[in-house]
């Protein structure tokens, strides 16, 4: 039977991914057999897990066309079923070629000054609890920012992805391993929420350690200048 034109980008994204979790250390399984899968994750056919130290996650790429009522409440119940277990973490990744029309229609990044007007905006949701919100407009600041970190360092950026941004600057030693994986995690939960999947791991905290790595990346970028 072959493979319709969704299934073949679906599998191409999948690859891809498969090769940058790869470059950075993390041991990748393709399909995983059902004896190979945790209990709480034996209902489910992931299309990849990789692992690196403690940290393990499941990943399923999906584009719009091949979701529907059945599949949402199926990755509903995968990423809820996944949240409940320490150490695991999982990642929707989406491939949606009208996506690729958004960026030449804005208007242009936003600057600094411009983010850390919006990041007082963003406390401001978390403190009257609008944590949905307050994730959904952090991440979009933290994602102005890292562009602006990328272009500081004159990195070669071919897609403007978030995943593909984060996982870039760590590659390259911009942003640490941890504020990697704080920016992994919130990709996640950012992910969800845009997707309308509920989360259980959505809290102030969380928001709130996003919101103060943007506001150290924006510190960063003009650290050299103090020093000379």
């Amino acid at each position: 039977m072959m493979a319709t034109p969704t299934a073949n980008i679906e599998r191409e994204r999948l690859l891809k991914l498969a090769e940058e979790y790869r470059e950075r250390g993390y041991e990748v399984s393709f399909h995983p057999n059902l004896e190979d899968l945790p209990d709480f994750l034996k209902s489910y056919r992931p299309d990849m897990i990789v692992r690196l130290g403690k940290e393990s996650v499941v990943i399923v790429v999906k584009s719009r066309s091949s979701l529907n009522s059945s599949s949402t409440q199926y990755l509903r119940n995968l990423a809820q079923a996944v949240a409940e277990n320490p150490g695991w973490r999982f990642e929707l990744v989406m491939t949606n070629p009208e996506d690729a029309v958004y960026f030449p229609k804005a208007e242009g990044s936003l600057q600094e000054h411009e983010i850390e007007a919006r990041l007082q905006v963003a406390k401001q949701l978390v403190a009257q609890q609008h944590l949905e919100s307050a994730m959904l407009y952090s991440w979009s600041l933290v994602e102005a920012t890292l562009r602006i970190v990328a272009e500081k360092e004159e990195l070669s950026l071919t897609r403007l992805q978030p995943l593909f941004l984060v996982k870039q600057l760590a590659t390259e030693g911009v942003i640490s391993q941890s504020e990697y994986q704080l920016l992994m995690n919130a990709l996640s939960l950012r992910n969800a929420i845009a997707h309308g999947f509920k989360t259980t791991q959505l809290t102030q905290n969380s928001v709130c350690e996003l919101i103060e790595i943007a506001e150290q990346l924006l510190k960063s970028l003009h650290t050299g200048e103090e020093a000379s």
